[in-house]
């Protein structure tokens, strides 16, 4: 079944309340640089209000947090609305602009949602989005999430954007009193012991969800590339399945991906190309930047999102912004993400090779136990469906082969599942991969403290200890 959004029009409103109108909306839009096309959509286009969001100007004041004003302010009780339904098949649009280019779905939503469209910037390669809106020649919204702990280099680039484009980013700021009871009773750095997902609640997703009440659409960054395990399927359009929009309720806020379809490698093209202004972060090593204790620079072969959350399992790095793109079937009972390439439930091994040894729970419980080993073991603790654990196995295979005939057993381990909390326990188990060194003549094991997953530097951490 489609997803479709419902959207409502009316009929104009009489003459009288004409001039405020305008008067908001050279207020809203003044500060936007003068572009080339000319754009006649109103501010607060009152054809797309409902019924239900039309009050009495002496009705009681309701706190309003969103980056849009409510129009309902602005009403007479006796102005009412003439509503008719429209539908829009979201997924056939999606469809039809699959192969269009990122200035192209760019222009489509702008000129589809008009003022009730903003993009979320976060002060990173995103920015690719701005100059793609300033193509256009349409007038377009920023805005963004300024969680308390950005590093100094993001707001620089952020005041680098706004006097280039002649526009305001709208920032979006947490919730004082929650912040500071999350730090009160947890410290500043609680996501290290329990994860980032309480922490990002907080700072992002529920200043996000109030930006959100305030538009009929947003645009994002996302890249299928970026996080395989979450954004592999994600349309250059779509009805959010998260977040409610100005309308309220399931189906009220349309999502637009317009680089979805374009690879990292391109947007950087088009960035140089465009001669647009970046994070000076990215100069360092850095390619996803989110917040400064949780972002750092990422070795070469490693992918984007290992410099993100690096303390917690690689696959579901989401922060809860793009939440919808963790499918519930493709959860598994450790609540993260697992790669399928076929749709079912089975997943492929990797690490399969003759000189692998493949551990079952009996052989490694058997391999800890000994305290003299007739040769040294070196163990991968993996999951299948770890991007990271997929992106080292070519090196790792490469290593067995060198150390065949060397004395030197390479074996793996699939450590989630039912063998997650053993792993965790008795082998150290941090996060997917984790590597160990089993001594010859020792029943301890020695855990690989680096990154560096190719095959010059493991087989050096090998010839140190063996």
């Amino acid at each position: 079944m489609a997803f479709a959004a419902v959207t409502s029009s009316s009929t104009s409103i009489s003459a009288p309340f004409s001039s405020a109108f305008e008067q908001t909306k050279v207020s809203q839009v003044g500060s936007y640089q003068p572009l080339d096309r000319t754009h006649t959509s109103t501010v607060l286009n009152l054809s797309r209000k409902r019924l239900s969001c039309v009050k009495a100007l002496n009705a009681e004041p309701k706190r309003n947090d969103s980056i849009v004003a409510s129009a309902a302010t602005l009403l007479a009780s006796e102005v009412l609305e003439k509503v008719e339904v429209e539908v829009e098949d979201y997924e056939k649009l999606a469809r039809e602009l699959e192969n269009a280019s990122p200035l192209e779905i760019m222009d489509k939503a702008l000129e589809k949602f008009g003022n009730d469209i903003a993009i979320a910037f976060s002060g990173a390669e995103d920015v690719a989005l701005i100059e793609y809106a300033h193509l256009t020649g349409r007038p377009f919204r920023v805005f963004s999430l300024d969680t308390g702990r950005l590093n100094p280099e993001t707001y620089r680039l952020f005041d680098a954007v706004e006097k280039k484009y002649g526009i305001h980013i709208e920032y979006m700021f947490p919730d004082a009193v929650e912040v500071q009871a999350l730090v009160r009773t947890k410290g500043l750095f609680s996501f290290y012991e329990d994860g980032h997902q309480e922490c990002c609640r907080v700072r992002k997703v529920r200043p996000l969800r109030r930006a959100l009440k305030g538009l009929r659409a947003w645009i994002t960054g996302q890249r299928k590339d970026q996080s395989p395990g979450t954004r592999s399927e994600i349309p250059v359009v779509q009805v959010d399945p998260v977040f409610e929009g100005l309308e309220g309720g399931p189906g009220s806020l349309v999502k637009w991906n317009p680089v979805s379809n374009v690879q990292g490698t391109d947007i950087w093209k088009f960035l140089r190309t465009m001669n647009v202004p970046v994070n000076s972060l990215h100069a360092q090593g850095y390619i996803s930047i989110g917040c400064e204790p949780c972002t750092r620079p990422v070795l070469p072969g490693q992918h984007e999102r290992e410099g993100r959350w690096w303390w917690e399992d690689a696959t579901a790095k989401e922060c809860g912004l793009h939440k919808g793109n963790i499918k519930e079937g493709n959860v598994n009972g450790n609540g993260t993400v697992a790669v399928q390439a076929n749709g079912t439930t089975t997943i492929a091994d990797i690490f399969n090779s003759q000189h692998v040894v493949n551990l079952t729970r009996t052989g490694i419980e058997n391999l800890i136990k000994l305290e003299d080993r007739r040769e040294p073991w070196l163990v991968v603790l993996y999951a299948p469906w770890c991007r990271f654990c997929q992106a080292m196995e070519g090196s790792y295979v490469e290593l067995a082969e060198k150390l065949a005939g060397t004395g030197v057993k390479v074996a793996k381990f699939q450590a989630d599942g039912e063998q997650k909390a053993f792993a965790q326990k008795e082998l150290q188990l941090g996060s997917f991969p984790t590597i160990l060194f089993y001594p010859k003549h020792s029943s301890r094991a020695v855990k690989y403290p680096s990154e560096k997953r190719d095959v010059e530097s493991l087989l050096a951490f090998v010839n140190t200890l063996r």
